[in-house]
């Protein structure tokens, strides 16, 4: 059932907000959340004791991956400070509290993934990529998957980090692309599970082949726009990441932070990020990804059960939020930077800049509160 309210449209129980600052808002209690118990939430999330990365992300990226043996360190994409930690909550599409600076834009990391597999989900919808279990090959025709090895990976290995692909990507060879600097040949692919931010960047090469447009202008017209998103986000490349598309120079964009660059967005538009994905890729009226492949996203990966599309985390068996129900779900990047997702609570948070191993007790909390 459809009924407008001020700002918004409110469908089956989400209200999904206009686009502008506009958003209607419910107070903890109208939300049937505990306001001492979600103060309790915000107030860990701001100890400085829980705190991720720190403010100088250029610097610090520079200095941890340049440490890495197989990692020269070279930042060859854009960086910036980051802000102070940051949380949006949402209960059924409406505001219930916002703290830090949610207007702010900031680098993402790896939440870029989301947006990357979300451009995939597109490309299929459109009938580029016809099925996700065909060969990349079969589709890009620039060398990067002409060997014997690459020739047998396909969408789907990529978009699950299961593909092993073997080559560089802008002068970052594939073993620089592991966080945990794990050395090895690689294997054959859909055989081993391993994150891997070159072999993401290749997927996003193979995309823009796919479309022939640049992929932010993609994601604008049909994901961005239509949620309402401000215009004040940016999907960073490399410096050295342009190719020649029909004539025109394009950048192909990074699928994360890891040498800078990637998705540069505010709290509030991650937050509509969110309540699409909890709302299984619908907004107010209009479908933004297909169901069947909001499905594939949130289908476990074998080889690792906690990770779907890029970078849709699971909670399977409730291995990475124990006190989560089943059904929740969070894009991931470093820093930490999460957009959770309870379809089952109508709950949606954004938190930023809280250490990864501190997030669940954000988490934990906020739970409480909504119980």
């Amino acid at each position: 059932m459809q009924r407008a309210t001020a700002n918004a449209t409110e469908i089956d129980g989400l209200s999904f907000p206009e686009a502008g600052d506009g958003w209607p808002s419910l107070s903890p209690e109208d939300a049937r959340i505990d306001a001492d118990g979600l103060a309790e939430a915000i107030a860990f999330s701001q100890d400085p004791a829980n705190a991720g990365y720190p403010p100088d992300l250029g610097e610090h990226l520079a200095a941890t991956h340049g440490a890495k043996r197989h990692d020269d360190g070279l930042i060859i994409g854009p960086t910036k400070t980051h802000g102070p930690v940051t949380g949006v909550v949402l209960r059924n599409g409406c505001l219930v509290a916002e703290w830090g600076d949610p207007h702010r834009v900031d680098m993402t990391f790896s939440v870029t993934k989301s947006f990357l597999s979300s451009v995939a989900g597109l490309a299929w919808q459109a009938g580029l990529i016809r099925d996700v279990h065909d060969r990349v090959a079969d589709y890009v025709d620039d060398g990067g998957f002409d060997s014997e090895h690459n020739r047998r990976i396909t969408w789907d290995m990529m978009l699950r980090q299961i593909n092993e692909w073997d080559g560089s990507m802008w002068g970052k060879h594939y073993s620089a692309g592991n966080p945990n600097d794990v050395i090895r040949l690689a294997t054959d692919p859909g055989t081993v599970y391993e994150y891997n931010d070159a072999r993401v960047n290749r997927l996003a090469l193979a995309l823009l082949r796919v479309w022939r447009r640049p992929l932010p202008e993609v994601l604008k017209e049909y994901v961005m726009d239509p949620i309402g998103a401000s215009d004040t986000w940016r999907w960073n490349g490399y410096r050295n990441s342009y190719v020649m598309i029909d004539g025109k120079r394009m950048q192909s964009v990074s699928g994360g932070g890891h040498w800078g660059g990637g998705m540069w967005i505010n709290a509030r538009d991650q937050a509509r990020f969110g309540l699409m994905s909890l709302a299984g890729g619908k907004w107010s009226n209009s479908t933004i990804l297909p169901d069947e492949w909001v499905k594939m996203a949130k289908t476990p990966t074998e080889l690792r059960p906690t990770y779907g599309f890029m970078n849709w985390m699971l909670n399977t068996d409730r291995a990475l939020m124990p006190n989560a129900p089943d059904d929740a779900f969070y894009h991931s990047g470093a820093g930490a930077n999460r957009v959770l997702a309870v379809p089952s609570l109508g709950l949606v948070a954004v938190l930023r800049w809280v250490g990864p191993d501190r997030c669940n007790g954000f988490v934990d909390r906020l739970l409480n509160a909504v119980r």
